[in-house]
């Protein structure tokens, strides 16, 4: 397995990492505990030393899982969590209510340690942007964590290049966890710049489209009601017909290297930066083996013109409603 940096002063880790909010209720299904314990651990023998989760996937229950399927891996993998949620009592408990107050990041903290099982979180990200609080608070929360040895980096996730910059005077910032692939490009709009100026890595999510540059998706593809790509306007059957052409693309491109779509579009992000480490997730053996093979992919130059452009003709906006908001686009 390929390693890399994330960022200019921040842990190696493999090339490509592993997303783990799929290994609990998500997208539709209820993956087996035990099954998702045992893929974890096939993705660590197969190299993978850098795995994603948070505390509002599942809520909480992700930890947990992530927690136990990496405890025999302590001090050889890194493990990245996420705060600034809660539960929001005027909405049935469901965790819609942001809280980056620094007293918060700290509970939060003592919380995630123990899920996770682990004396030190090697990455803490906020996971959104709390509007009622500044960055240089939410940054110095993390600095005190840091300080008294219980987290090891800090990372944002969706900020914006203004956040960016202030919350890194307070606090260095390792990494950014942002939406980025041939599906989403928003990234390259001054972030990758910004990125590179100040060292930080950064860790792409939904690098494959939440499945649909895999090929998978098409317009026969019905998503059940508790699966949250229903209510997205990129899954309209409008946006599928006109999407699609990349897909065909991805297609055309990996028959002739003997690849997949999702090992083209995966390759497509490795090739940007060298600190660019996907998090692609599955619960599938096989879809685990198929993306690390993406390391292994060479793309000419042709190929990368021949993706940018078809890049430019994805149609519709990523997240609707509240998740909008969270990322500044709603």
């Amino acid at each position: 397995m390929q390693k890399r940096r994330l960022g200019k002063n921040g842990p190696e880790v493999s090339a490509l990492g592993y997303g783990c909010m799929g290994c609990t209720p998500s997208y539709g299904h209820n993956p087996d505990d035990s099954e998702m314990v045992q893929l974890i651990r096939k993705a660590v023998s197969l190299g993978v030393t850098f795995f994603d989760t948070a505390e509002v996937y599942g809520p909480l229950i992700n930890e947990e899982l992530v927690g136990k399927a990496l405890a025999p891996y302590k001090g050889k993998v890194v493990i990245a969590t996420k705060f600034g949620f809660e539960p929001d009592p005027s909405n049935d408990g469901r965790w819609l209510r942001l809280n980056s107050r620094p007293e918060h990041i700290k509970a939060v903290a003592e919380s995630s340690l123990r899920r996770l099982g682990v004396d030190a979180i090697d990455i803490f990200y906020q996971h959104r942007m709390d509007p009622s609080v500044p960055a240089e608070d939410v940054a110095g929360a993390v600095a005190d964590l840091i300080k008294a040895g219980k987290v090891r980096y800090f990372g944002l996730s969706e900020p914006s290049m203004d956040y960016v910059r202030r919350a890194h005077a307070v606090c260095p910032i390792t990494v950014l966890q942002n939406e980025y692939s041939l599906w989403w490009r928003k990234p390259e709009q001054g972030m990758l710049a910004l990125l590179e100026e100040l060292g930080i890595g950064l860790v792409p999510y939904s690098p494959l489209g939440r499945g649909f540059l895999t090929g998978a998706i098409t317009l026969q593809t019905k998503f059940g009601s508790n699966d949250f790509r229903a209510t997205m306007p990129r899954f309209t059957q409008e946006a599928i017909k006109t999407n699609t052409a990349m897909v065909t693309l991805l297609l055309e491109i990996a028959k002739a290297k003997n690849a997949t779509p999702a090992q083209i579009a995966l390759a497509w992000l490795l090739a940007q930066k060298p600190w660019i480490v996907p998090i692609p997730g599955t619960t599938r053996l096989e879809r685990l083996k198929e993306n690390l093979g993406a390391q292994d992919v060479v793309l000419t130059g042709e190929d990368m013109v021949q993706l940018d452009k078809a890049a430019v003709g994805i149609v519709g906006a990523r997240y609707s409603g509240i998740s909008a908001k969270w990322v500044g686009e709603g």
